[in-house]
């Protein structure tokens, strides 16, 4: 072998490169993308909402790679359909795990798929779970910026009872964990303002039926008003028959996942006397909310997908992930759950809080006048009501 001689010069290079090199690593390093895998209703009963979800994540991501993305990385959307068995989604979250290897979840989607995802990831992966829900979800390492039963179900029925008088309320919801752990927390409020449960059913998601058949019992039963937690079609195939058999003139309606894709649906002539609380309609009022629709507006065009709660949801998502991962300095569970407490994100309306891994936030009582979502009350900072602990 060539014994090789060293010069002053190709030693200056070589150290020059060696000192380098830490430099290269870490440009490397920021180049390389923080994945998010965002699960969403790409098909099955609520793949209306499945446009929204999927715009109002991609103008988060693009807002967010404007300003330096996450930690220095530009932000990479990975998207997975939860439209199907929460089985589907497990196989997903297991790709986007090992072979993707995805820095974190949001997840927009029910919750039979919520329980089957937080079983697989195991807090390996910091999951985001954004749209309204029952209640209860502590797994550790998992954020929820959905509306709870607290600040919800709450208004909606102390509307009922306190200000319309309600005694008698019928129960109608989709056979599966939200609608009847939200009736569990119906029932309790209704108890404490003095109304009773007269009746109540539960159909599975996407039955083919115009419910003429719950709709002839309700008519029978008469009570002063029905709560409905049914899911998208048929929530939209429940009120329509209601009106077409006259019971809007009857009775009031509460309905705990009503927004403006279903309103369309159901029609301005079948909305009367029909109610909802949640945190977010596209008649919100307000300078951040005013700047959001303009963001959303100007990057989709006219054509834009109809907003509404099950939709920005996945904004708020995006946007919690940044403010999580850059205050824990990084993804370890322990240090993003400290940094949970008290953690401040932008939604679509503004800045929220979380507490206890669930955010306060503005919650708005509304009236449905044709299609539209006409706000009666605003409720500020109303807590979430769930007591999960930093681990």
């Amino acid at each position: 072998m060539q014994k090789r001689s060293v010069t002053r010069r190709g030693f200056v290079a070589g150290g020059a490169a060696i000192l380098a090199a830490p430099v290269v690593l870490r440009h490397a390093r920021a180049a390389d993308p923080f994945k998010i895998g965002l699960f969403y209703a790409a098909s099955g009963p609520a793949a209306l909402f499945g446009p929204t979800q999927k715009a109002s994540a991609e103008l988060a991501v693009e807002q967010i790679n404007k300003n330096g993305g996450i930690l220095g990385r530009q932000v990479q959307l990975l998207l997975a359909d939860a439209g199907g068995p929460p089985a589907e989604s497990t196989k997903t979250a297991v790709r986007l795990m090992v072979q993707e290897k995805c820095d974190l979840f949001v997840g927009s989607h029910d919750s039979a798929t919520r329980e089957a995802l937080v079983g697989t990831i195991k807090a390996r992966v910091p999951y985001i779970y954004t749209p309204i829900y029952e209640g209860g979800e502590c797994a550790p390492n998992t954020y929820v910026l959905a509306d709870t039963p607290e600040q919800q179900v709450r208004p909606s029925i102390d509307l009922l009872t306190k200000e319309k008088k309600v005694k008698n309320v019928y129960l109608i919801g989709n056979d599966y964990v939200w609608p009847r752990k939200t009736n569990d927390r119906v029932k309790q409020y209704l108890t404490a303002g003095g109304g009773k449960v007269i009746g109540e059913e539960y159909v599975p998601l996407g039955a083919p039926n115009k419910f003429e058949e719950a709709v002839t019992r309700i008519k029978g039963a008469k009570p002063d008003a029905v709560v409905i937690t049914l899911v998208g079609a048929d929530n939209v195939n429940f009120n329509r028959t209601f009106a077409g058999f006259g019971l809007d003139k009857e009775m009031l309606r509460a309905s705990m996942l009503l927004e403006e894709n279903t309103l369309l649906g159901i029609g301005a002539e079948n909305s009367k006397q029909l109610y909802n609380c949640m945190s977010y309609f596209s008649s919100v009022p307000g300078a951040a909310h005013d700047a959001f629709k303009a963001a959303y507006k100007a990057k989709f065009g006219e054509k834009a997908p109809q907003l509404s709660i099950i939709g920005v949801d996945c904004f708020a998502g995006v946007y919690c992930a940044k403010a999580l991962v850059e205050k824990a300095k990084g993804t370890k569970a322990a240090d993003l759950m400290a940094a949970s407490e008290g953690l401040t994100f932008s939604t679509a309306t503004g800045p929220v809080t979380m507490k206890n891994r669930h955010p306060d936030k503005p919650m708005y009582l509304a009236e449905c006048e044709g299609t539209n979502f006409k706000i009666i009350k605003t409720f500020d900072n109303v807590g979430s009501g769930e007591a999960c602990k930093q681990a």
